[in-house]
């Protein structure tokens, strides 16, 4: 397996973050959500690769197989072992994609580490630019619902990560956009995070202010949100987000959930290679699966 070293500990052992690299030419690194791990991107990460790009996916810390310390998850730690992975790979020419709270490790490393190795940064789901409802902040998201989070999690982690599960996706009593299967793999990759890293991610990604990050956003980006996300809401993140960096490419999938790279695979996968390619969107009918390359 393999590991970057991303610091140390309080107790000055080092912290490893696991990840996975396939594929070769300009590369793509993934970055996944609360509360699962690099596997969530199986479909993009795999089709990325076969279309000639170097994918690499990693565990945040706390996550996954990532080393699972006692201590801080906050959005600047959580930069700075971006860092440490592009940093340790010697990437070069790099495309962040950052999937609900990763949008805001993009973010936070673009402003705190100057967008060093990056030419082009995609937000998918993303929690940015902040979603908690402040004075400044009116259509953000109540304390109280955050609240909710901790406390499902305390009382009983692995039935609130179910029905997270559920919420992730928008299944319902008629909708079944995934099948019974999808949220057990989802299950799977949620259970072996440290309940810690669980519980202070929920706090990081649901309290930061991630407006001037984002203002630091200089080179091109891409913008996906599911017009029925009821895990972020678009009106308090996408649609924030499009409004702080005008020259965006923003694509909004109507009626899809939070959970889009499963629920729009195709479509997902698609937008992504031709950004990275240096297209933009234009519509849907260039959703066409392409021919692999040779």
């Amino acid at each position: 397996m393999s590991f970057i070293k991303a610091g140390q500990d309080a107790r000055g052992n080092d912290i490893n973050i696991f990840y996975q690299d396939w594929g070769q030419g300009d590369p793509v690194v993934l970055i996944h959500g609360w509360p699962a791990d690099h596997q969530m991107w199986e479909h993009q990460s795999h089709s990325l690769a076969h279309y000639g790009k170097r994918v690499i996916a990693y565990d945040r810390r706390g996550f996954g197989k990532s080393d699972k310390p006692w201590g801080s998850y906050d959005y600047d730690v959580l930069a700075d072992d971006l860092k440490a992975l592009l940093d340790g790979l010697d990437l070069q020419n790099v495309t962040l994609v950052g999937f609900s709270m990763g949008g805001g490790e993009v973010a936070r490393y673009m402003s705190r580490h100057g967008g060093a190795r990056v030419s082009r940064v995609a937000l998918v789901s993303a929690v940015t630019p902040f979603l908690l409802k402040t004075d400044d902040n009116p259509d953000g998201v109540p304390q109280e619902e955050f609240d909710k989070i901790i406390e499902g999690l305390r009382k009983d982690r692995p039935d609130f990560l179910q029905d997270f599960g559920k919420k992730f996706y928008g299944v319902g009593v008629v909708s079944k956009p995934v099948s019974q299967a999808t949220l057990d793999w989802m299950q799977m990759l949620c259970l072996p995070a440290a309940p810690h890293a669980t519980e202070e991610c929920a706090k990081a990604f649901s309290s930061t202010d991630f407006r001037q990050d984002v203002r630091s956003i200089k080179v091109p980006t891409l913008i996906i949100h599911g017009t029925d996300d009821q895990t972020v809401p678009i009106k308090s993140s996408g649609d924030k987000t499009a409004e702080l960096l005008p020259q965006a490419t923003y694509i909004k999938y109507d009626g899809e959930p939070h959970g889009l790279f499963i629920t729009s695979k195709d479509r997902l996968t698609q937008d992504l290679l031709d950004f990275t390619s240096g297209s933009t969107a234009s519509g849907d009918n260039r959703y066409a699966v392409r021919e692999p390359l040779a």
